[in-house]
C-alpha cells in the first residue's frame, strides 16, 4: 500500500470511529478498526523514517540543502 493510500484509509477508520462509538458501531468492529488503525501507523512511521534516513544520506552525500 503506498503512502498516500494508507493515510488517507487511516483518515477514514478516524472518522468512522468517531462517529460509530456515538452508539451505532459495535465493540468488536470499532477493535478491528482499531487494530487496522494501528498498523497503517507503523507502517506510515516506518516509511516516514525511511525517507528521511534517505534524506540524511542525499544531504550529507550533496552537501547542505540551500535555504531559501
Amino acid at each position: 500500500m503506498e503512502f498516500e493510500e494508507a493515510i488517507r484509509r487511516l483518515e477514514e477508520i478516524v472518522r468512522r470511529l468517531e462517529n460509530g462509538l456515538s452508539g451505532d458501531m459495535g465493540l468488536e468492529e470499532a477493535i478491528n478498526l482499531f487494530e487496522e488503525g494501528i498498523a497503517l501507523h507503523k507502517m506510515c512511521t516506518e516509511k516516514l523514517e525511511s525517507v528521511a534516513q534517505r534524506i540524511e544520506r542525499l544531504v550529507e552525500k550533496e552537501g547542505k540543502v540551500p535555504e531559501e
